[in-house]
């Protein structure tokens, strides 16, 4: 019983060996023994980056036949339509004409087929959302990008504060509640999913809903959704108010490790994170002689000059630092 086993496994050992010796053939330059092996531009041949020997020249090239040196000309040669995205309500799958009055060589249309360009451009608005249903989605969306413009967050954030409006509408959460209210829950939702926290205050900025009902519709959705949010890294606001004080590299890695050792003391816990980090700011920036008052952190950071004070102390304490 036991001869058997201990063949199959000197098999499997060879055929290893013998896979190994294959890669080591693909791996090596069979003109100079090297291993500095690099594929093409449009990768169809791989080449010894050393000698310069061929060595494999009839790869699957998966890329389009034509080529282009620079974006407009990738843009003019290129067959496919844009990517869908989940930011507008069809999923940019219709057709939208152009706002330009212009025909395919760039030439100025005639007043008459301006005005039928007018007519089919209003139409083709209309048609686009076929109820109440997808006009209340368009709408939600619109007001997502338009927040999170004002806000300057990236596409990645406006992508997944869609799907999280979607699971909403789907799941219908939205009934008895505002469409505005939902939409900033699910922006100020998607903006801690994706590491780019924002207070609740600089989202009822851009905002037409008070922040209680932000608050509320927001911890109502990420519940209905098991939605995982871990709680805010005080030190993910530091770069963000350090650059709009115009403070150093040198007062934002102060504050980090004011705010890691303050932390490990148990000092963050029940505390806000923006008040935490402003009062980080403002300690580090006096420790490292880049002076800044205390009205002047607080209206970066949108807390009381109170918050800072208070933060100030416990943590210059915690530090050991009179």
């Amino acid at each position: 019983m036991v001869r058997p086993s201990r063949q199959r496994e000197r098999e499997q050992e060879r055929a290893e060996e013998e896979e190994k010796g294959e890669d080591q053939e693909v791996r090596n330059c069979p003109e100079c023994n090297s291993d500095n092996l690099v594929s093409s531009a449009d990768g169809g041949e791989i080449v010894c980056d050393d000698c310069g020997l061929v060595i494999e020249e009839e790869n699957i090239d998966r890329g389009p036949e034509w080529r282009a040196f620079n974006h407009s000309e990738r843009q003019s040669k290129s067959r496919v339509g844009a990517p869908t995205t989940q930011t507008m309500h069809d999923k940019g799958l219709t057709t939208q004409i152009d706002w330009k009055d212009k025909d395919a060589y760039g030439q100025s249309l005639s007043s008459e087929k301006r005005s039928q360009m007018h007519r089919l451009r209003k139409w083709q608005e209309r048609i686009r959302t076929k109820d109440a249903g997808e006009r209340n989605l368009q709408f939600a969306l619109s007001e997502i990008d338009r927040m999170a413009s004002a806000l300057g967050v990236p596409r990645s954030v406006r992508e997944v504060a869609s799907v999280i409006y979607r699971r909403a509408l789907n799941e219908d959460l939205i009934r008895g509640r505002s469409i505005e209210g939902v939409a900033t829950s699910c922006l100020y939702a998607a903006c801690r999913q994706e590491g780019i926290p924002r207070s609740l205050e600089e989202v009822s900025d851009v905002s037409r809903v008070e922040q209680k009902e932000i608050g509320r519709t927001y911890r109502y959705v990420a519940q209905e959704l098991s939605l995982k949010m871990e709680p805010v890294d005080p030190k993910q606001y530091v770069p963000r108010f350090a650059s709009d004080l115009g403070l150093s590299e040198e007062v934002q890695s102060k504050a980090n490790e004011i705010i890691d050792e303050t932390a490990e003391k148990g000092l963050l816990s029940g505390k806000s994170p923006t008040g935490y980090a402003a009062a980080a700011i403002y300690a580090a920036s006096l420790l490292c002689n880049e002076k800044k008052t205390q009205r002047e952190v607080a209206d970066v950071a949108q807390v009381t000059e109170v918050t800072i004070r208070n933060r100030y102390q416990e943590q210059i304490e915690a530090i050991g630092v009179r």
